[in-house]
């Protein structure tokens, strides 16, 4: 009897050894996320912070990541966002495991999709005159519109049609008076 219970003592000593020797031997990078995060985290694609970060484009991307790695969802996190007005940012161990881009933080921005910055581009490029089709009008160019004739007060027509074209009258309007204060400032400007 006295033989089996040194054994079995001398076996759980063999064991704790083992393990201890085993988890002393890890350095801290390979540590798992759960551990250094203190929960498991879920998995995040791109997309879903991309999703985020268009709704709330005032929230940094890490305290996006950081939440969805806990949250695991887009609805819960923009919840979160709509009820507190923020979310908390990540504390130093979650830039072990996803450290920041240096390169977004020098310039002041953070990396934008693809599909984002190409559409900015080509809005860039196009002017209010081609996106609203005044290119005959500027042409004209008849007489100077007047300040008071500038947006204004607009009648309430009867029908959406009549409202429309009222609309989108003012709105040339405002383009066409928005473009000839700037071409007599730049005159004034100009020797």
């Amino acid at each position: 009897m006295g033989e089996v219970v040194n054994v079995v003592v001398a076996f759980a000593v063999i064991v704790f050894i083992f393990r201890w020797l085993t988890t002393n031997n890890e350095s801290p990078s390979e540590r798992s996320a759960a551990d250094t995060l203190g929960f498991r985290p879920k998995t995040v694609s791109q997309d879903m912070i991309d999703t985020i970060s268009n709704m709330f484009p005032d929230i940094p991307p890490d305290n996006i990541r950081y939440d969805l790695l806990r949250t695991g969802s887009v609805e819960l996190s923009s919840n979160k966002i709509l009820e507190r007005g923020f979310l908390d940012p990540p504390p130093p161990a979650y830039f072990t495991l996803y450290p920041r881009d240096t390169n977004a933080e020098q310039a002041g921005t953070r990396p934008a999709p693809a599909v984002a910055a190409s559409s900015t581009a080509v809005k860039s490029k196009q002017t209010l005159i081609d996106r609203y089709n005044l290119q005959e009008r500027v042409v004209a160019s008849g007489p100077i519109i007047s300040e008071a004739d500038i947006g204004g007060k607009a009648v309430w027509e009867a029908s959406s049609e009549k409202r429309e074209a009222s609309l989108k009258e003012r709105k040339a309007q405002m383009i066409l008076a928005a473009r000839q204060r700037m071409l007599a400032q730049q005159q004034k400007t100009a020797p």
